[in-house]
């Protein structure tokens, strides 16, 4: 009867003690980085508080730049979209050489003078004291006229101008992509925002984590320790006792020690992997873990309406905001479609200057230089 009684004893006390190592939670996750490596490398440990841990994380996160540089992206181009209702001033200039000057060839050609007759007058004095008026008859001619090769410029061309366009009317095109590039720059801003968030709310997750791992590493030992104990004593009853122990009890109570240790062993790995992982999440090193300076999980109940909650996240929640903006954007890209419906109207200008050394053909001073402006 006592040996059953005892025997009864050993086998509760190990299911207690399995159940309370079977409550653990294996932290894994995409933070965590790996336990195995083929290089050695010394481990370094911080031991900080969770306002450090977060202050840590806000500063190293490699989330947190990404985020940055999307909301400057947007920025940029919402700026871009801006400068449409400036005028857009452009200057170009260019040197050109030519393998040879251009000319212009102008045919030969044939100047045909039919026959006529004129009146000519001779002046007094020459012919008599009186002016003397002569009959005179030419004949029919053809006058040849060769081909004439002319030079328009000289081979080298310097050309520089400055234009400028000013649209004044666009059907609502530019107010269209200012929408677009402003919804753009909320819906950056909210994801850095959530990104911050995911950050706040990992480093929390990971950090509690930790300390709850760290708990159930100690129960695990308290309890293995308290069953090894057991596994002496009942070493010791069995081989110096009267024999009311025997051995199937001695060898069912180490099995059960060993199993212990086991789990034992999966808690150690799991707490090391937490605070791995909370490092990570940090922006630590990849050798780095943070040990969390508090010991035990604090407990702060919260009291609060439903009603009150769903309308605390339509209005601060990042999700909600970002389909706003995103709804706002929509709405600029419907208007940039429209406004291929209606006319355009601008006021275009330009000054150029054009140097050659030749100022003759093509090469004039009037050529050379000049303006023009127009609207359409």
């Amino acid at each position: 009867m006592k040996k059953t009684e005892l025997t009864n004893t050993l086998r509760a006390t190990g299911v207690v003690a399995v159940m309370a190592i079977m409550t653990t939670t294996t932290f894994s996750g995409e933070a965590s980085p790996s336990m195995e490596t083929s290089m050695t490398a010394a481990t370094s440990t911080y031991q900080l508080t969770l306002d450090q841990c977060v202050n840590q994380a806000m500063e190293d996160n490699h989330r947190r730049p990404a985020s940055k540089f999307a909301v400057v992206m947007a920025e940029a181009q919402h700026r871009q979209a801006l400068a449409g209702y400036w005028p857009q001033i452009g200057a170009t200039a260019g040197y050109q050489r030519m393998d040879q000057a251009p000319d212009f060839l102008f045919p030969a050609s044939q100047m045909q003078l039919p026959a006529g007759s004129a009146v000519v007058t001779v002046p007094a004095g020459v012919l008599g004291p009186n002016p003397v008026q002569l009959p005179v008859s030419t004949p029919a001619q053809n006058i040849q006229i060769p081909a004439q090769d002319v030079k328009l410029m000289d081979p080298d061309n310097f050309t520089a101008s400055l234009n400028a366009t000013w649209l004044l009317y666009d059907g609502g095109m530019r107010k269209g992509l200012r929408e677009q590039t402003g919804g753009l720059v909320d819906m950056m801003k909210q994801e850095a925002r959530r990104t911050d968030l995911e950050i706040i709310d990992s480093v929390k997750r990971y950090y509690y984590g930790a300390v709850l791992a760290r708990q159930l590493q100690q129960v695990g030992e308290d309890t293995l320790a308290r069953m090894e104990a057991t596994l002496n004593l009942t070493e010791t009853m069995y081989k110096e006792g009267s024999g009311k122990v025997m051995k199937t009890d001695w060898l069912e109570n180490k099995v059960m020690v060993e199993s212990l240790r086991s789990m034992v062993a999966l808690l150690e790995k799991n707490a090391a992997m937490a605070q791995a992982a909370l490092a990570n999440t940090m922006g630590l090193p990849w050798n780095a873990t943070v040990k969390p300076a508090d010991k035990e999980i604090p407990f702060a109940p919260v009291v609060g309406n439903l009603d009150d909650m769903v309308g605390s996240a339509y209005q601060f929640k990042p999700d909600w905001e970002k389909v706003e903006a995103g709804i706002r954007a929509a709405e600029g890209a419907v208007r940039t479609a429209k406004s291929d419906y209606y006319p355009k109207l601008a006021v275009t200008g330009e000054v150029h200057q054009w140097w050659n050394d030749y100022n003759a053909g093509m090469a004039t001073d009037r050529n050379k230089e000049g303006w023009t402006v127009g609207v359409g």
